[in-house]
């Protein structure tokens, strides 16, 4: 009975210093994995407020690009004239709002285009007509006949200098031709026509042949 009991007292010992040796080793994993997952959380939240920056800074690099491009509108329309594309540009840059210029940049300004280079070819086909200028009206009905942006804005980029240089050699030809003209005059003819470019006829025929005696 007492060599059970010693037995016994000799289990009950090992056991506990069996699990006070397997507790440690148990909990310690548990306790290193918890510094893991706040790093990588940290890391998650660094990572999210660089593109949040990031697409900051693209917003603020296309209102800017926007904003000069509508500047650059605004400027080759008052030189050309543009109320419609001037007016709708300045609109747009008084707003100021990256939505206002967008806009303009994609809907208003084509709009306006359009309807300064309808308005423009109806007053270059008065103006060809007073002066008989046949190849202009020829291009310039045209393209109001086609009617759409693309065939207004090509008569008036491309079609229009192109035709209004064809009347400006004609109309040179034309003076030339009569044998009542002064000899400085002829002579002023011939230097346009040996030039041969769309600006010196046209300033001829504009103001080079009152210029001379």
């Amino acid at each position: 009975m007492r060599s059970t009991r010693t037995a016994l007292t000799v289990a009950a010992a090992g056991l506990s210093s069996a699990l006070l040796l397997a507790a440690p080793a148990t909990a310690a994993p548990a306790f290193a994995a918890q510094p893991t997952g706040t790093a990588s959380a940290t890391g998650a939240a660094a990572t999210a407020a660089a593109q949040g920056d990031s697409a900051a800074d693209g917003a603020d690099d296309q209102v800017e690009e926007d904003r000069v491009a509508t500047f650059r509108i605004l400027a080759v329309a008052r030189e050309n004239d543009d109320e419609a594309v001037a007016a709708a540009a300045t609109a747009a840059l008084e707003d100021g709002s990256p939505e206002a210029l967008r806009a303009f940049l994609e809907t208003g300004y084509p709009a306006a285009q359009f309807e300064d280079d309808r308005f423009a070819a109806f007053r270059i086909l008065a103006v060809a007509e007073r002066n008989d200028d046949v190849a202009v009206k020829a291009a310039v009905v045209a393209a109001l006949e086609d009617g759409s942006p693309e065939a207004l804005r090509a008569f008036r980029v491309t079609g229009y200098p192109a035709a209004q240089f064809e009347d400006d050699r004609v109309a040179v030809f034309r003076i030339l031709a009569d044998p009542a003209i002064s000899s400085a005059l002829r002579e002023a003819a011939e230097q346009a026509l040996e030039d041969g470019t769309p600006e010196a006829l046209r300033y001829f025929r504009l103001y080079g042949q009152y210029e001379v005696d």
